[in-house]
């Protein structure tokens, strides 16, 4: 799927792939792509814990970071604020997904 993630800070936009995970617990942006374009991290004031499907503890630590973004899709804008974490980048059929999971409220 694609959409339009703009920063709230000064409005600059880039437009991805995503993987829409019916199944997560919360909304989330990968900490590399977020680094690559430059969005303004937020320190959260208490740590989150992530944790894997199988409810075990994630290895690769603690969400400590949000950004703030505008979301685009279809024609509608919803303002989200987005968790930190490394989830990496996939690729399916030769194209590359940025792993950004969250759930639309339309």
């Amino acid at each position: 799927m694609d959409i339009g993630i703009e920063r709230v800070d000064n409005h600059k936009g880039v437009s991805v792939k995503v993987l829409l995970d019916s199944g997560a617990m919360g909304m989330f942006a990968d900490r590399k792509f977020i680094k690559k374009n430059s969005f303004k991290l937020e320190k959260l004031e208490r740590p989150v814990k992530i944790r894997n499907v199988d409810r075990t503890g994630n290895s690769r630590g603690l969400v400590i970071h949000e950004i703030e973004v505008n979301v685009y899709y279809q024609g509608h804008v919803e303002r989200m604020k987005l968790d930190v974490c490394d989830l990496g980048v996939m690729t399916w059929q030769n194209i590359s997904v940025i792993s950004i999971f969250f759930f639309f409220f339309f």
